[in-house]
């Protein structure tokens, strides 16, 4: 048998022997998950310890994660590892096992929720006012919903619908959750009503027994109903996380009745102590303002002392207007019998001629300023139509041709002088262009040498054997093919086993090489 056989074997007897168990130890050498994924620890009691390793995809659905010093129960496969010759556990599961483990595990998750602002108090909606529907997630059995319902009989009239549902064991937080998402479900007006509030209620118990209401997706779905949610879970001195993301949390589930709907006795007797009160405080305001305008009456003067004195002066302008009737009605008189002893017969035909004479004159004055200023007015129209006749608008006409010629005259002759001096100046370019191009310098016995692709050729380190060149002299272009090394500069000696450069012409010409 070889040692692989052997491994295997022990594998496969191990593997059949134990299957799937459940240990309860202590986590040792936690460090994390493995860059792969995976986690790697042990457990450990007071006397042994275990290898225990978590896969990735397992690890993903842990509930919580593992702490070191934690105290867990692990459900998982025993199996070896044949390359160490060791055996291990591999963790399918894992929950803390006892109180401190939960404890732990409950900070953690409250500090998770925290962060996420889930228990801040400006996310809290307010209770509604007298609810028509309440909405109750407990368990149908129990002394809970019947002290619930008690309290609610002695309240004002109110509908209770009950979502039964497990409030202990494996399957409560997810019954609870959905819950409280099948109520936000409901649609308003539809066959089973809307509740405006709801109440999760249960009795007290251990840390254990209300742990479903510490999972995250209890607190999940209470942080998203949209519903006010009243969290009435075990007695006072319990504290669970949905307690602390709840809009308002009872001290147990009698108290939550009570502040979901209030006694009918309760709202009349408060209803009479309102009126009662604002009764007294109208009446107290009444006689606030009485006992003000008496004091302020006090300070005002009589009306006969504000009457008096303009009562005396209306007596006083009556005696005066009296007295000034009299008067003026004398005075009147006497200018009237002054007038009337001077309207004489005599007197007046004398007035009427002499108003009569007046007129005439006016009439002989205003007769001649008409003369005259009709004579002016002549005067100056004869004028202007003098100065309108034909033969001063021709004389205009004429002035105006003779200086419209003189200004055209004058244009032509700067037009001409400035395309004089521009020919001039093109000319001058045009040598200037002819002395400095290099057409010239080709005149002079010089050639310009050119590639195939038209670029001027600089030095004959450019040249390559069997290059196309063209070579353009000042009476013409030749095509030419470079053959050979260049030649030595002049004056120097070729070096040795160096042939000299020749260039072929690739056409028929005189032209010798150029090298």
């Amino acid at each position: 048998m070889t040692v692989t056989e052997l491994s295997l074997s022990i594998k496969r007897t191990i593997e059949d022997g134990f299957g799937y168990v459940r240990l309860r130890g202590e986590i040792s050498g936690y460090r994390g998950p493995h860059s792969s994924g995976h986690c790697y620890f042990a457990l450990k009691d007071d006397r042994s310890k275990i290898d225990a390793v978590i896969w990735r995809g397992a690890f993903a659905k842990l509930r919580f994660r593992p702490e070191e010093g934690m105290e867990v129960i692990a459900h998982g496969r025993v199996t070896t590892y044949p390359n160490s010759s060791k055996y291990q556990i591999v963790v399918e599961a894992l929950e803390p096992a006892g109180v401190g483990a939960l404890m732990a595990l409950l900070e953690e998750r409250k500090r998770k929720f925290a962060a996420e602002g889930l228990f801040d108090e400006g996310r809290k909606k307010p209770l509604p006012f007298l609810p028509r529907v309440i909405g109750i997630v407990t368990s149908p059995t129990g002394a809970v919903i019947r002290d619930m319902l008690h309290g609610f009989d002695e309240r004002f009239p109110s509908r209770v619908i009950v979502w039964p549902v497990r409030v202990q064991g494996e399957t409560s937080a997810a019954e609870v959750a959905a819950a409280i998402r099948g109520f936000n479900a409901l649609s308003p007006g539809g066959p089973v009503p809307r509740p405006e509030v709801l109440i999760v209620a249960r009795g007290g118990g251990s840390l254990e027994d209300l742990w479903g209401f510490n999972e995250e997706v209890v607190v999940r779905a209470a942080a998203d109903s949209d519903i006010p949610l009243i969290s009435a879970v075990g007695h006072e001195t319990d504290w669970t996380l949905i307690d602390l993301v709840a809009d308002a949390r009872a001290p147990t589930p009698t108290k939550a009745a009570e502040w979901a709907v209030p006694k009918h006795s309760e709202l009349l007797d408060r209803t009479d102590d309102l009126g009662r009160r604002s009764r007294t405080a109208m009446r107290r305001m009444i006689e606030e303002i009485r006992a003000n305008f008496r004091a302020a009456a006090r300070g005002l003067p009589r009306p006969s002392d504000l009457l008096a004195l303009p009562r005396q002066r209306f007596d006083a302008v009556e005696q005066r207007l009296g007295r000034s009737l009299m008067s003026n009605t004398r005075a009147h008189g006497l200018r009237l019998a002054r007038v009337a002893g001077r309207l004489r017969p005599g007197l007046v035909r004398a007035t009427l001629r002499e108003a009569a004479d007046r007129l005439a004159l006016l009439h002989r004055r205003s007769s001649d300023a008409l003369g005259r200023v009709a004579n002016v007015r002549r005067t100056r129209l004869e004028r202007a139509t003098a100065r309108l006749s034909p033969q001063t608008l021709a004389y205009r006409l004429g002035r105006a041709r003779e200086w419209l010629d003189a200004v055209a005259a004058r244009g032509d002759r700067a037009f001409a002088n400035r395309t004089t001096v521009a020919r001039n100046r093109l000319d001058g370019l045009v040598k200037l262009l002819g002395t400095l191009g290099y057409q010239s310098i080709l005149s002079r016995g010089f050639a310009l040498v050119r590639d195939d692709k038209g670029q001027m050729v600089r030095s004959k380190t450019a040249v390559a054997p069997g290059m196309a060149l063209s070579v353009e002299f000042a009476d013409g272009t030749v095509k030419a093919t470079a053959d050979g090394e260049a030649a030595p500069p002049a004056g120097g000696s070729a070096p040795s086993g160096a042939k000299p450069t020749a260039v072929r012409p690739a056409t028929p010409g005189r032209q010798g090489s150029l090298f």
